[in-house]
């Protein structure tokens, strides 16, 4: 069966690393502080300027003036600081995070983004999507792998405002988990595990975009 959002996002916790800082972008991807493997102490930042976010609050420990980027109550680990954008932005521009886990509305089989607006909807602006693509060192996805119409999000070319170009590394949806790999100058999402019960049919079905296969094909285990 397709993963669960929990499911997806815990397979994304698998990417984490001890002492790695991860940002953690709006959505889905903020279910990955949920899945912190126990023992691993791993720096969530949030670019409205904390580091050290913690887990969502039970209850009894929200704190109103305590928010993620997308202005979620959260909670902060032992040891947390706050500070301001520009420090927050420097952390990313400066290639200090590790690794973010963001969502995206689309993705190009060359590894192109576009994750911020629909044009003619209404929108805050594009936040911190930009810098983090393009400054930190690891880019992974978080998504469901069709829209709610049942159209492909992993497609040929973007046809939405780009977020940036050539900078996703791995995407995790529902139905698999893709590598971006280079053969030959060509670059293209390898599909390295499946979902339980998943097959290369389903995959194919929904993606609009050319794909390649690992030899080593697993089971995604959540």
């Amino acid at each position: 069966m397709p993963l669960t959002r929990d499911q997806i996002t815990k397979r994304a916790a698998q990417e984490l690393h001890d002492g790695f800082y991860v940002n953690l972008g709006i959505g889905m991807p903020t279910l990955v502080a949920n899945h912190v493997p126990a023992g691993m102490q791993v720096w969530l930042q949030s670019e409205n300027g904390l580091l050290g976010m913690g887990r969502f609050p039970y209850d009894d420990e929200v704190d109103a003036d305590l928010i993620n980027a997308g202005k979620q109550t959260v909670t902060a680990v032992p040891g947390a600081s706050f500070f301001d954008g520009a420090t927050s932005f420097a952390m990313i521009r400066g290639g200090h995070i590790d690794m973010a886990i963001l969502g995206a509305m689309e993705i190009s089989e060359e590894g192109d983004i576009a994750n911020w607006m629909v044009p003619g909807k209404m929108v805050k602006g594009v936040g911190g999507a930009m810098d983090l693509v393009a400054g930190v060192k690891r880019v992974v996805v978080t998504m469901e792998h069709t829209t709610r119409k049942g159209e492909p999000k992993i497609i040929k070319s973007c046809t939405l405002p780009l977020t940036g170009k050539a900078c996703i590394d791995m995407i995790i949806t529902e139905l698999c988990v893709m590598h971006r790999r280079e053969r030959n100058g060509r670059r293209r999402f390898e599909v390295t595990e499946l979902a339980p019960g998943v097959t290369r049919a389903d995959v194919e079905r929904a993606t609009a975009a050319e794909i390649w296969w690992s030899p080593e094909l697993k089971t995604i285990q959540t």
